[in-house]
């Protein structure tokens, strides 16, 4: 009996010290809510496809940040709690870095989405922006929806506790720029960013459900069938040229936006400079993937229990959506006034493309179009304002940042 009597003794005490029992806790119950939000969206990356190669590494970090006594939720939201975190100063006393305290710091320090960008630069091509340059009015029209949920935020501010920095940060998820989204909210409000990287994320997963309907219901079907005529050919000189350009004016205008939109237009560089194959094929795949888990796994990580169950995260999404929805309707709207001084020649449907989600918000402008027109092909049309949003949402980030931070 006796040797039964220890052995139970063992078995109580391991499920005691194990994080099985915090369940059965007060306040236990929330990290469990939060492991079923990480099955929904392991779910919705896996099953259902919605920016798996994000989504799947924030999930996992969220499922793991919220695993009781496991040490994997990020502890700190400044560089300077960081290393007070590494000495064991201030509320860090006798707290342990864990690993994902490590990886956030390339979220902190800025340095995950300036290298995410980098990668997105390599792969993109800016021709149809260089071969239409209107394209530019369009994507800039889109990031009207971030300022404009920026002043909504401010207005519900004393509702719900929004300072101004969490409200550019609520804001700039409409640019439906998820490297974007991450490196504004590090910088103004570091606290709600699990919460926004969800959202920014989800949104950017739900472009061909949220968008199209915006569309149809600000286009009339005449507009939506217009045809527009083929690009012009863009020579190699102009092509090298561009990145060039964009990163000296935009990084003098707004020195905050240089990190961003310097990274993308360098990774657009070495692939268009013919001379760097080798490295621009290395930020395409090895680093881009590196920095995506390192990204997205830390980003999970900071949604524990504590900082995600409360009203704060409800209204981050809600206001979150409509930024999104606005930034549509811009540059749906935008497009409808080109339609008009162009006298027909230019299909509103691409306006709506100058969101920063490349390529689906350009594949949902074909999508739509060759629903009133099957002869329709939008594709490379609806590209340059796509592309074109990348830069805005990055100006965009500039310019929050420079009245902001």
């Amino acid at each position: 009996m006796e040797i039964l009597q220890g052995v139970w003794e063992v078995i109580q005490s391991i499920f005691a010290n194990s994080g099985y029992a915090f369940f059965f806790q007060p306040g236990g119950y929330k990290n469990l809510i939060m492991i079923g939000f990480a099955f929904l969206f392991l779910f919705l990356g896996i099953k259902k496809g919605f920016e798996p190669l994000l989504m799947v590494p924030i999930a996992f970090g969220m499922l793991l940040a919220n695993i009781p006594g496991a040490n994997l939720a990020v502890q700190y939201h400044d560089l300077e709690g960081f290393f007070d975190l590494l000495k064991g100063r201030g509320e860090f006393v006798g707290a342990t870095p864990g690993l994902m305290d490590f990886l956030y710091f390339g979220v902190k320090a800025g340095i995950y989405p300036p290298l995410i960008f980098l990668g997105i630069g390599a792969m993109t091509d800016f021709s149809p922006l260089i071969a239409n340059p209107k394209s530019f009015i369009l994507g800039a029209a889109a990031q009207f929806g971030i300022f404009f949920t920026y002043i909504g935020a401010i207005v519900l501010g004393p509702l719900l506790h929004f300072t101004p920095q969490q409200a550019g940060s609520i804001a700039i998820i409409g640019g439906a720029d998820g490297p974007t989204a991450i490196f504004v909210t590090s910088k103004l409000a570091p606290e709600m960013l699990g919460a926004i990287a969800v959202a920014a994320y989800s949104y950017m997963a739900l472009v061909p459900v949220i968008q199209p309907f915006i569309m149809r219901g600000l286009t009339t079907k005449k507009e939506r069938a217009v045809v527009m005529g083929n690009l012009r050919p863009v020579s190699k000189l102009e092509k090298i040229l561009f990145p060039i350009l964009v990163t000296v004016v935009v990084s003098l205008l707004l020195p905050d936006a240089a990190s961003l939109v310097g990274m993308l237009m360098l990774g657009n560089l070495l692939k268009e400079s013919g001379q760097t194959e080798r490295i621009a094929k290395a930020a395409q795949n090895e680093l881009m993937n590196i920095v995506t888990i390192m990204l997205g796994i830390s980003v999970g990580a900071t949604t524990s229990a504590q900082s995600f169950l409360n009203p704060q995260t409800i209204g981050i999404v809600l206001l979150g959506l409509i930024a999104f929805m606005l930034g549509t309707a811009s540059g749906v709207l935008f497009g409808k006034l080109m339609y008009i001084f162009t006298k027909g020649k230019i299909n509103p449907l691409i306006g709506s493309a100058g969101v920063s989600a490349v390529p689906m918000a350009a594949r949902v402008s074909q999508k739509v179009g060759q629903e009133s027109n099957p002869s329709n092909f939008l594709l490379m049309h609806a590209m340059g304002p796509n592309v074109s949003g990348v830069i805005g949402s990055a100006v965009a980030a500039g310019i929050l940042l420079t009245l902001l931070k």
